[in-house]
């Protein structure tokens, strides 16, 4: 479904962008597995596409540095001619109520979460354009859409980024680009194995479902909206969150 597509997942080596990775590896696409700080994960990562067939490799960037993500995205166009599919997915949490979050608590956040995702895009999207096509997909969350107490900064980052999605797609449709946000919910990730059992318990009796989300579920969403089947699709919110944002 994806053979020979070039796809750069960022905030790869775990959770969520672990199991996109390795989805859209399944699917024939040559990842580029982007990380900040954890090599070994990104390798583990790498690891596991291989083993299965697949191809791909690891790259170390921080997405909130537009020096250094412009050096990324050249460098992959220079060595694969081509940028087909971008998952802006990397994210970090810094959880604070406001009177208590620190400046730079909510700069980070923001920086990561979605400068990060504007580095991105706005280094990769002159070769998309070139090429007349592309698909973009941006990881947001419920949160971006229901709001969250103590998490003011990341709330706005993935609110943020619901806006960048669907500005993009108006600007980029004419050139055959789709631009898609995908919203997880609760997720079982390395962010929710830190609750209690009781708040977990808690967690599920507000999702219809009653179940946490598995990263597999975020990361099937992503390879549909990624693939050639999701080419009239474009400027969505898709929300995966066992109904808890309906």
């Amino acid at each position: 479904m994806l053979e020979n597509k070039i796809a750069i997942v960022t905030g790869a080596s775990r959770g969520i962008g672990r199991e996109i990775a390795i989805q859209l590896s399944k699917e024939g696409a040559y990842v580029v597995i982007n990380y900040s700080g954890n090599e070994a994960a990104a390798k583990d990562v790498l690891s596991i596409i291989e083993a299965a067939g697949g191809k791909g490799e690891i790259y170390q960037c921080d997405v909130s540095s537009t020096d250094a993500v412009k050096v990324f995205m050249d460098d992959i166009v220079n060595r694969h001619k081509t940028i087909d599919i971008i998952v802006n997915n990397a994210g970090i949490t810094k959880d604070n109520l406001i009177l208590k979050m620190s400046e730079d608590e909510f700069d980070i956040v923001l920086n990561t979460n979605l400068k990060g995702a504007f580095n991105t895009v706005k280094a990769a999207v002159k070769y998309m354009l070139k090429q007349r096509s592309g698909k973009i997909i941006n990881i947001t969350s419920v949160s971006g859409i229901t709001g969250n107490p103590g998490q003011v900064n990341y709330s706005s980052a993935k609110a943020g980024l619901i806006g960048m999605t669907k500005t993009l797609a108006k600007e980029l449709a004419s050139r055959g680009i789709n631009v898609n946000a995908v919203a997880p919910g609760f997720i079982k990730t390395d962010m929710t194995g830190k609750l209690s059992d009781e708040l977990i318990k808690k967690v599920e009796e507000t999702i219809p479902l009653r179940k946490l989300g598995d990263p597999k579920d975020i990361a099937e969403m992503v390879t549909f909206l990624a693939s050639s089947k999701a080419d009239y699709i474009t400027g969505q919110v898709i929300q995966v969150d066992g109904g808890i944002a309906m």
